[in-house]
């Protein structure tokens, strides 16, 4: 019984789907002529993945051991964190439970503006005057 495994591409610095354009004749040719059995490539919004089936695992690690299997791999998009190899199919085939989105970096909130001075009246200096009394007349104290 053939077992599948998963060669993962995220984007990068360019698209994942220009990466499989340039390398997917050569990854299913070699493929295909050391043993591969079955092949597909799924296009996902974070980039591709290619499954190949293989009767037995020693020939999956003369696949993988290729130059041209190697080139390609060195080439992806983003070289640091842009590759998962592993053995089953990959992306969407029917994981157990969705991917979860990664938790934000920090505690996850954006910095406020500061706040604007308030502007307040001090009563604490308070000044009277001794001129005419205003239009309601004299206040309390002088009746």
């Amino acid at each position: 019984m053939a077992e599948w495994w998963s060669i993962e591409v995220f984007d990068g610095e360019f698209p994942a789907t220009q990466w499989r354009d340039s390398y997917s004749a050569q990854l299913i040719e070699s493929a295909l002529a050391h043993g591969g059995s079955d092949w597909e490539w799924q296009i996902h919004r974070w980039g591709v993945v290619f499954e190949i089936a293989f009767p037995s695992e020693g020939q999956w690690a003369v696949f993988r051991a290729l130059p041209a299997t190697v080139a390609a791999l060195d080439a992806v998009p983003d070289p640091v964190n842009g590759l998962l190899v592993y053995r089953g199919r990959g992306g969407s085939a029917g994981a157990a439970a969705p991917r979860r989105p990664r938790p934000t970096a920090g505690a996850g909130a954006m910095a406020l503006p500061e706040p604007a001075a308030e502007q307040a009246v001090d009563l604490t200096r308070v000044e009277f005057s001794d001129g005419p009394a205003g239009p309601a007349g004299p206040g309390p104290a002088a009746r």
